[in-house]
């Protein structure tokens, strides 16, 4: 070998990879390249392989803080080979080296009479076709991937300078993935080993969770799906910024789900932050602390992106045709989309949230019937753009507050998602809810079935902003979707 040069290397398996698709299509490339290669696997993570007629070895020397592996590359020989450069191979694979009779080997005397009959040397016949780009002055690549039948895409980004291939990972917007060497990544392929992926939604009242894996059968497995009330936007409305106490209410919840999905070797963790991080002043604070203390990049998504995430969980969940309105209530905005199938027409964000008039009118007390007229006319006048709106032919509702008013008409003492999804809830079942919660405070209507203790502040708020989007758009019932932003996120990122 002419030169030794050692390259820092950043790389991730997948089907897709959301929005660093658009990255690379932005991009010319510098080079197509198609290729056939033999990979010999062993004990160790070290990579060996024979391509174009060439042993080639690499080796790996360190892992740095930022999981970044330095590769070495220690040989490259061309056939036949002598028995000390088979050895050497050996050596990689961390494999004892069998008795080697002949004075050199021809590839196919290697595989025939050297790595089979050793019986512990895996082999992996692997296409290539590899697209490859500059980045931030690193080499990148994006290949489609074939091994022994199985498919798969690889992205890869590589550089002498540590520093500079992070400032391409985030420059492709790849930050949350787990950088995973080539043996690592055959390895899993050839065993079946799900690909798992998490999803952050980092909501103004909630944080949401959700881990799904994708099955050898194409078919994917909840893993978990969960949800932890932070109060993130609690006294945003009159301060406009993230209170210390509700950061770290935060970044305690997104820290544990962040360490189960390590735990569960998620290859991706998508986090997104919605109306409360929008709203906030100080949010560039809020995201480098969740960053700095649990490793995870938040991103700050637009409002009618979080509309359009909604939707995509709705259709595909509960397999709508029709003219549909979906519309998410959180903690501090509503988002509306408007469409048909999969086809969305328009969408939309307003600063419509439970917390917001919880705080604002105090909706955690017994609630008169004055305050509650002047509740509905605010929330009224907030969703005017609702108004004179076409009949849909159909309406859903997602987000918490629908599903805890959903639970609580079935008496679901534990939170059964299969009887909340698909639901439908009558206007009569919203307006008994009004009345019930609004006559009681907050620490009794956490006696009440299906309620979730935590969100019994904000409910009766909640209850109010579904009773007059259904009056805005002339329905009796609306259908309950207990998929959300989360699980469109997941569709959108990792595949459908």
């Amino acid at each position: 070998m002419a030169e030794i040069t050692p390259r820092w290397e950043w790389r991730a398996f997948g089907a897709r990879f959301g929005p660093a698709e658009a990255v690379f299509d932005a991009l010319e490339p510098t080079e197509v390249r198609e290729s056939a290669e033999l990979y010999l696997l062993g004990n160790a993570v070290h990579n060996v392989k024979i391509r174009d007629g060439l042993l080639d070895i690499k080796i790996l020397r360190e892992v740095n803080a930022d999981g970044l592996e330095m590769w070495m590359p220690v040989m490259k020989a061309g056939f036949p080979l002598p028995p000390g450069e088979i050895r050497r191979a050996f050596e990689a694979l961390e494999l004892p080296a069998p008795s080697l009779a002949r004075e050199s080997y021809t590839l196919d005397q290697l595989i025939e009479e050297v790595i089979k009959p050793h019986g512990t040397v895996r082999r992996a016949n692997v296409h290539k076709r590899r697209v490859r780009y500059k980045l931030e002055g690193c080499a990148a690549e994006l290949d489609d991937v074939l091994v022994d039948g199985r498919a798969t895409r690889s992205v890869a980004i590589e550089s002498e300078d540590a520093e500079a291939v992070m400032r391409a990972v985030r420059s492709a917007r790849l930050e949350g993935w787990v950088n995973t060497s080539y043996m690592r990544g055959l390895s899993d392929l050839l065993d079946d080993v799900p690909s798992r992926y998490a999803v952050i939604d980092c909501g103004t009242n909630s944080i949401k969770f959700h881990l799904r894996e994708r099955l050898a059968s194409g078919g994917w497995r909840t893993i978990a799906d969960r949800s932890e009330i932070t109060r993130l936007g609690e006294g945003l409305e009159e301060g406009g910024r993230i209170t210390p106490a509700a950061i770290d209410r935060a970044t305690a919840a997104i820290c544990d789900m962040v360490e189960e999905a390590r735990r569960h070797d998620a290859r991706a963790i998508a986090a997104v932050g919605t109306a409360g991080l929008r709203m906030a002043s100080n949010v560039d604070e809020v995201v480098e602390a969740i960053r700095e203390r649990c490793g995870a990049t938040v991103e700050v998504t637009p409002g009618e992106e979080e509309a359009r995430l909604s939707f995509l969980a709705v259709v595909t969940g509960l397999g709508l045709g029709e003219e549909v309105a979906v519309f998410e209530t959180g903690g501090g905005s509503s988002q509306f989309t408007f469409g048909h199938g999969a086809q969305v027409d328009e969408q939309f964000s307003v600063n419509v949230g439970a917390v917001r008039y919880t705080e604002r009118f105090g909706l955690a007390q017994v609630v008169g019937d004055d305050l509650l007229r002047e509740v509905l006319a605010a929330i009224s006048k907030d969703l005017s753009r609702l108004d004179d709106y076409p009949e849909p032919g159909a309406l859903v509702g997602m987000g918490g507050s629908i599903t805890n008013i959903s639970a609580v008409k079935h008496e679901l003492a534990t939170y059964d998602p299969d009887v909340v999804q698909g639901s439908v809830l009558q206007r009569a079942e919203i307006d008994r809810q009004i009345e019930l919660y609004r006559s009681i405070d907050a620490d009794a209507r956490r006696s009440i079935v299906g309620l979730q203790p935590k969100r019994a502040d904000v409910i009766l708020a909640g209850a109010c902003i579904v009773r007059t989007v259904m009056d805005k758009l002339g329905q009796n019932s609306l259908t309950v979707s207990d998929r959300g932003l989360r699980h469109g996120l997941m569709i959108d990122r990792f595949g459908s």
